[in-house]
């Protein structure tokens, strides 16, 4: 046996699993929620937002406080694969869609009309803080810009919204990745079923060399719902989300986790998932 493997007492090798943490399962207050961007996957990802907190206050639970990120506007292009109305063109994505979510739902979520960067001073809002971070961004650069957020965000540890975990959604035209990462590590129970794993590791981290060789510099936005769809299949970004949120939502409810993401194959509908390692 190597020191990777650990026995249960009988003898059998020990199922790895991430244990959440104490406070998503308790929290004495909403959970903050930063959902950056709101375009073909970040659109669909607030609606399910919308359906967990609505079900996490019904199990009694304190809900999620979200605050969605995305400076651009609603084209035509945008309408029919992303949640967005022909008369919502010209709006913020971003307030179009919470105000949306703030009317069905009755919550008091929160718009930002900008990216998720820091400003000329390099200072980054304290609102800007939050447990949970979503990432739906389309280019690598955002999402190591993210990353170095909250690396600097997490060395301050006496806030009330810690930085503690951060879900990460990417996809090409028919495939795509969701990747569950914790920020630093999250105190694990003793366990003699289990062997607990700490420290799930970020995605720039564990695949950064390969999402740099994959980056495509295409920042030219479609002028048409036909040319998008040549970018990104129809339902590619439906399939991940459900398949995303279903991991987050086990979180919350299960209280532990033995798979911290998935890889995924619209085109000949195939998944595989990732353990926890």
């Amino acid at each position: 046996m190597n020191g990777t493997e650990k026995q249960t007492l009988d003898g059998h090798d020990r199922t790895k699993v991430h244990f959440t943490d104490n406070y998503l399962i308790s929290p004495t207050n909403p959970i903050t929620v930063n959902l950056i961007g709101a375009g073909g996957t970040g659109s669909k990802v607030l609606t399910a937002l919308m359906e967990m907190n609505h079900s996490l206050v019904e199990l009694g639970h304190a809900g999620l406080q979200v605050r969605l990120w995305d400076n651009d506007t609603v084209t035509p292009a945008n309408l029919g694969r992303q949640r967005f109305a022909e008369c919502e063109t010209g709006l913020y994505k971003s307030v179009a869609l919470i105000n949306r979510a703030n009317r069905f739902s009755g919550t008091n979520w929160k718009a930002e009309a900008r990216k998720f960067e820091k400003d000329r001073l390099r200072r980054l809002p304290e609102y800007a803080r939050a447990t949970l971070t979503i990432t739906c961004v389309d280019s690598v650069k955002a999402r190591f810009g993210v990353a170095g957020i909250l690396k600097e965000t997490s060395n301050r540890r006496h806030h009330r919204d810690e930085p503690k975990y951060w879900l990460d959604f990417g996809n090409s035209q028919h495939t795509g990745q969701v990747l569950l990462s914790t920020i630093g590590s999250i105190r694990q129970p003793n366990s003699e079923k289990y062997e607990t794993v700490a420290n799930l590791p970020m995605v720039t981290e564990e695949f950064g060399k390969l999402l740099k060789q994959s980056e495509q510099q295409d920042d030219i936005p479609s002028c048409s719902l036909a040319e998008a769809l040549e970018k990104q299949d129809l339902f590619i970004n439906s399939s991940l989300t459900q398949m995303g949120c279903s991991l987050l939502w086990n979180l919350f409810r299960n209280g532990m986790t033995e798979y911290r993401g998935f890889f995924h194959n619209l085109k000949d509908f195939r998944t595989r998932p990732i353990t926890v390692d």
